[in-house]
């Protein structure tokens, strides 16, 4: 018999009051369900997932197109270039980037916000694709 608000315990003595939930959920988020690289059925340790493809499949010129669309639009408004390795870029993306924010900058003043947002895209995609056409520049760690 058990007394009134005393906790009442079960076989093997566990707690069976009003915590158990508790400390099962607690015990559960300790040890983790379904780890990766758990055992499955057979016993044996389940592989991690592999990356998938379009994570890992980046080509230098797509890199290239995104960091340069990316740096041209912070800086389109801007006076100033800043530090080409503080952005990421190498020497010859850096001069594509100037060459596409010279342009935006034109036509931002000619024909509004968006269509200098649309030369943007389409100059950094030009001037990546020429600077990556015949693969990886191997002038220098710079280039």
């Amino acid at each position: 018999m058990t007394t009134a608000g005393a906790p009442r315990t079960g076989a093997a003595g566990r707690l069976l009051g009003p915590a158990w939930p508790a400390a099962l959920l607690a015990g559960l988020l300790a040890t983790g369900c379904a780890a990766s690289g758990s055992a499955g059925a057979s016993g044996t340790p389940s592989p991690p997932p592999s990356p998938s493809p379009s994570a890992s499949a980046t080509s230098p010129e797509e890199l290239c197109t995104r960091i340069v669309a990316h740096w041209s639009r912070e800086i389109l408004d801007s006076t100033t270039y800043g530090d080409y390795q503080s952005m990421g870029l190498s020497n010859g993306q850096y001069e594509i980037l100037r060459t596409v924010v010279g342009a935006a900058r034109t036509a931002k003043k000619r024909q509004g916000a968006e269509a200098a947002d649309e030369l943007i895209d389409r100059e950094a995609a030009e001037g990546c694709a020429d600077r990556y056409r015949s693969g990886t520049p191997t002038e220098g760690p710079w280039q």
